[in-house]
């Protein structure tokens, strides 16, 4: 026996395990990290784009289940990464494969361990997901390691975690300090990072943007003092509401120059302008969401990643995107100020590249704020 298989037959043989708030328990063999962690259960519909998916700050407090049954097969790379860092809490996966690929630099495995991220295989993530579709997001509990832990304490733990809801993540996943992702352009972006995603940045700089990323707490004036262009509100983790202080900063900032949002960004921007915001039964993760521009009659698939929504728009806002599978809010844009904001991922790391032009409107926005 190789190596290698040794390994695999040795995680095989670990008793691993996830316990769902309600009780419910999915058993699997343990790999990555071998430490227990507790978080919020959801599932990926993406087919591919693992690596990309485990290293969206967004996912920060969740155990990501990957709908797709082969996972691993390409292994990872550096190019590939999202964000400085894995910020889920855990993966759950089917089948765990080795990686075949001229690209791969490491294993899933190996990478979810460096950053000590636990994982569980073997698992039955198609009835898990059905269970997550019927009984909601869950809070849970992962149990990978050498403790003695029934599956009745594990459920306890999970009913003890805080949970997502109220909770401020961007302060945790967000830049310590700014810096210059790009240094020239004809225009100059402040991108506020609740959690931002390499390729949204990327995709600016190919728009001829000077790039500076500054972190989630930075106040107006410091905004202002850089001379930016344009303001970009990123994507990022857990409750919109527990983020005052950026809602409070976003209110102040409006009409001093053009902003665009995509994800807690747009759930920030509607709420800094009177929207409401309410939690998804078991939100929208994954890369073949249906949405339509309703301005235009145009559909997009699109990639999405968050659990919280808005609601209530106040008349400031114009509705401009809808989601096809459950008419939830995917767009607004302010009536008289010069700021619009998407739900879902234009960026598409992973994911289709339907809806990258948003990035045109939003250099269309400072070219026209400039004349």
């Amino acid at each position: 026996m190789s190596d290698y298989q040794d390994f695999w037959k040795r995680q095989r043989e670990r008793r691993a395990f996830l316990a769902l708030a309600d009780g419910t328990v999915f058993h699997g063999y343990a790999f990555g990290d071998l430490h227990d962690r507790t978080g919020e259960a959801v599932f990926n519909t993406g087919m591919t784009g693992y690596q990309e998916i485990i290293s969206d700050p967004s996912y920060a407090g969740q155990f990501v289940t990957l709908t797709t049954a082969e996972v691993g097969n390409y292994g990872c790379t550096q190019e590939d990464m999202e964000s400085r860092s894995l910020f889920l809490n855990g993966l759950i996966v089917q089948e765990l494969n080795p990686a075949s690929n001229w690209r791969s630099r490491e294993e899933l495995s190996a990478i979810m361990k460096r950053y000590g991220k636990p994982g569980l295989a073997g698992v039955d993530t198609r009835a898990l997901t059905l269970h997550l579709r019927t009984k909601g997001s869950q809070k849970a509990y992962l149990h990978v390691s050498e403790e003695a832990i029934s599956e009745e304490e594990a459920v306890k733990r999970a009913q003890a975690w805080e949970g997502l809801e109220g909770q401020d993540y961007a302060s945790i996943v967000t830049t310590p300090v700014p810096y210059d992702w790009s240094e020239e352009g004809k225009f100059h972006v402040v991108v506020y990072d609740f959690g931002v995603k390499y390729n949204i940045l990327r995709m600016l700089v190919a728009r001829d943007m000077r790039v500076t990323v500054v972190p989630a707490t930075t106040t107006p004036e410091d905004v202002l003092a850089a001379k930016p262009d344009g303001i970009f509100l990123s994507n990022g983790p857990a409750d919109p509401s527990a983020v005052t202080y950026a809602i409070e900063n976003i209110r102040a900032l409006l009409g001093r120059v053009p902003m665009m949002g995509i994800c807690l960004g747009h759930q920030l921007l509607g709420l800094a302008c009177g929207a409401k915001c309410g939690r998804l039964k078991f939100g929208h993760h994954g890369c073949n969401h249906p949405v339509k521009n309703i301005l235009t009659g145009e559909v997009a698939i699109s990639s999405q990643n968050h659990n919280f929504a808005l609601t209530n728009l106040p008349a400031e806002l114009e509705l401009t995107h809808i989601n096809l599978n459950d008419n939830t809010i995917e767009g607004i844009r302010h009536r008289s100020l010069p700021a619009f904001s998407v739900q879902y991922h234009p960026e598409a790391a992973p994911g289709p590249h339907d809806a990258a032009g948003l990035f045109d409107a939003f250099r269309k926005l400072m070219e026209d704020s400039r004349s």
